[in-house]
């Protein structure tokens, strides 16, 4: 039987409010070295050659089971998130942790902590791959992109279109777009930087921007008892 993995994987506020409602059951990321396509057609990574299947379509199966950071299905992954250790006049000599997604407290003697510093004992949430694949970003469907945990604006009348959040322009659900699919595009430039003005110029010069249409791991997965 293989051995089952466990990474740490870290996700913003909004991700982990968005993964605890049951709303985010995928996570796409950027692929650190960029894929491309020979003038074969090849898939090609760094100075390795995954070929193409016999309609002459690249072959990226090959790539994601060698080197997907993330694992393969049923490997698991940890969450680390933004979180703090308290200590109560009840119990001076007893910590508990807390979590800035469900716990928003100042009360606790010092700032929250980055989800980068988390280890694992201190994380609360736990999920189980259940698919890896490679695709281009731009690639991503409607469906895939409500399966990334983007919020529908609440519809005016009954029969109106359903609208969906802009994060780009603002988090609060102040600006809206009309499709799944271009709420996930402004989440990728938020989180990437791309919404902020200083950041712009050289979010758009990123081989990760949304424009660059980038290889990504789309890693599927379904929360699990830690």
């Amino acid at each position: 039987m293989p051995e089952i993995k466990e990474r740490p994987i870290l996700f913003s506020a909004p991700m982990v409010r968005a993964i605890l409602e049951g709303r985010k059951t995928v996570t796409r990321r950027a692929i650190k070295v960029q894929p491309h396509i020979d003038a074969s057609g090849n898939f090609c990574v760094g100075g390795s050659n995954y070929g193409q299947d016999g309609y002459g379509k690249p072959v990226t199966k090959h790539f994601v089971n060698d080197c997907c950071p993330y694992g393969k299905p049923g490997d698991r992954l940890w969450v680390r998130e933004t979180w703090a250790r308290i200590r109560v006049a009840q119990a001076p000599d007893q910590e508990w942790v807390v979590y800035r997604e469900c716990d928003n407290r100042t009360d606790y003697g010092g700032p929250w902590k980055p989800g980068i510093h988390m280890l694992r004992r201190d994380s609360r949430i736990l999920l189980e791959v259940t698919a890896v694949r490679g695709e281009r970003l731009q690639d991503i469907s409607d469906e895939q992109a409500q399966a990334e945990g983007i919020i529908p604006v609440p519809k005016t009348t009954e029969g109106s279109h359903q609208f969906w959040r802009n994060y780009h322009l603002s988090g609060d659900g102040t600006f809206c777009v009309r499709t799944p699919k271009e709420s996930f595009e402004s989440l990728w430039c938020h989180v990437a930087g791309g919404s902020f003005p200083k950041g712009a110029a050289a979010y758009q010069a990123s081989p990760h921007s949304w424009n660059a249409n980038p290889w990504v791991w789309v890693v599927e997965f379904k929360r699990v008892t830690p």
